[in-house]
């Protein structure tokens, strides 16, 4: 399968590329620098898709695009904030969906995220519970119906609704140094939902959602054992074997991150409903076989 790749040089990106240059594919990576570093074996061309661009032709000679594109969203959501991160989202795919026009019979895989469903509290989401109330289930939803659109041209959509990604970089990178020092604790009151996802995990929903034509609609990419923001603390530092017991309180985090503190003092309890009914195989099901298996990496990165 040839495969284009916007927003695929991050965190994500960089695991997912090599993950099909080893399952033969053939990768093409648009990046805003065509001298972005990618994995041996793959392409680059200079592309950002928030603007529109000549994709059609490019497009055309793909079987498959992956949008990742999107602005971080773990920063102060101030209204200039709030419209960056809609705009790097929906206007990206409503480009790339704006090329498919011009094809059929294209597989499109837009990346999505488990905010979708809002603060859910003890409820379990699948990919069949309602959209939820806020700022980032008001994005989400917009991303989503900007990747829909490429339907009504004959193309398969597969949008992954993305729950926390742990592995050597991303969120967990951020928690590693407090932990490792004794001072990691669980944010707010504890009880919040925590649905993650190990990131070899990730990539292989990834691939198996490009390589599956049964594979249509949203998917929720998240572990099939969610557990709250207090045991994950617990096992985190059990992994590192140090204590946890300075929790982060609510309104620290408010000072700190306003409104979008709510990301963290808020949770969904996450099943991969549909992944489950497709037969998918997790190799990281459990947090704390998912930290045995990065927890050493990071010590040894730290130590080389």
């Amino acid at each position: 399968m040839k495969i284009l790749a916007f927003g695929a040089t991050g965190f994500v990106g960089g695991h997912l590329v090599p993950h099909l240059l080893e399952r033969g594919h053939e990768v093409t990576v648009a990046a805003r620098s065509g001298k972005a570093k990618v994995s041996p074996g793959a392409a680059v061309i200079k592309a950002d898709p928030t603007v529109p661009g000549p994709w059609q032709e490019l497009i055309a000679k793909h079987d498959a695009v992956v949008n990742l594109a999107g602005s971080p969203v773990m920063t102060r959501w101030t209204q200039a904030g709030k419209d960056g991160i809609m705009r790097s989202r929906t206007m990206s795919t409503r480009h790339i969906v704006d090329a498919l026009s011009a094809t059929t019979g294209k597989t499109l895989l837009c990346a999505n995220a488990i905010g979708y469903y809002g603060d859910t509290g003890d409820a379990i989401c699948t990919e069949d519970t309602p959209r939820g109330n806020g700022f980032l289930a008001k994005v989400t939803k917009a991303w989503q119906e900007e990747a829909l659109h490429a339907q009504s041209f004959g193309h398969r959509v597969v949008i992954p609704r993305v729950s926390v990604v742990l592995g050597q970089g991303g969120a967990l990178a951020k928690m590693i140094t407090p932990f490792s020092l004794g001072l990691g604790g669980r944010i707010g009151h504890g009880r919040q939902w925590f649905s993650w996802i190990h990131i070899n995990d990730l990539v292989r929903i990834m691939s198996f959602l490009l390589e599956t034509p049964a594979a249509s609609g949203p998917f929720n990419a998240c572990a099939p054992e969610p557990v709250t923001n207090a045991d994950f603390t617990k096992a985190l530092a059990a992994a590192l074997k140090r204590p946890a017991f300075l929790p982060v309180p609510a309104f620290a985090l408010s000072l700190i991150l306003g409104e979008a503190a709510s990301m963290l003092l808020t949770g969904q309890r996450c099943q991969p409903a549909a992944l489950e009914r497709l037969d998918f195989k997790f190799d990281f099901p459990r947090i704390e076989g998912a930290l045995a298996d990065i927890i050493p990496a990071f010590k040894a990165a730290r130590s080389a």
